[in-house]
């Protein structure tokens, strides 16, 4: 695994997902995955996220270096995944996706034990303040 990426993250995605960690029963590896990327993250005001940062609630649009398969993802809380082209921030690639800059790589682990090393394209929906009302 290559070296983690510096991290942008909102206040307020920060203070949902410290609630969505205290609410959990099982505070498994998914768990403490999520906490050590905002535990390393630059915490900014929505006003401040710059443009293709991935947030909470982001679409995105990522490839992976060795096959140059193209995925658009959204970035969801747990309650939200399950719909095709949705992410939770719990699954692995959610909570490497979240905080990521445009043109950044990370290392997504597969089910099935194969690693794809995906390149951050573009940031193609990123929420409005008030229109992030989730969680």
């Amino acid at each position: 695994m290559t070296t983690a990426p510096s991290i942008i993250i909102t206040k307020l995605d920060l203070q949902r997902l410290e609630r969505l960690l205290d609410s959990l029963d099982d505070y498994g590896p998914a768990a403490e995955a999520l906490e050590q990327e905002l535990s390393r993250a630059q915490v900014v005001e929505r006003s401040e996220l710059p443009a293709g940062v991935v947030s909470m609630n982001s679409r995105v649009h990522c490839r992976d270096e060795g096959t140059n398969k193209d995925y658009h993802l959204t970035l969801v809380y747990p309650q939200d995944a399950g719909k095709e082209g949705t992410v939770s921030v719990l699954a692995p690639v959610g909570s490497a996706l979240l905080g990521m800059t445009v043109g950044q790589h990370i290392d997504w682990p597969t089910p099935g034990g194969k690693v794809l090393k995906l390149t951050l394209l573009e940031v193609e929906y990123q929420p409005e303040a008030a229109g992030d009302t989730n969680l």
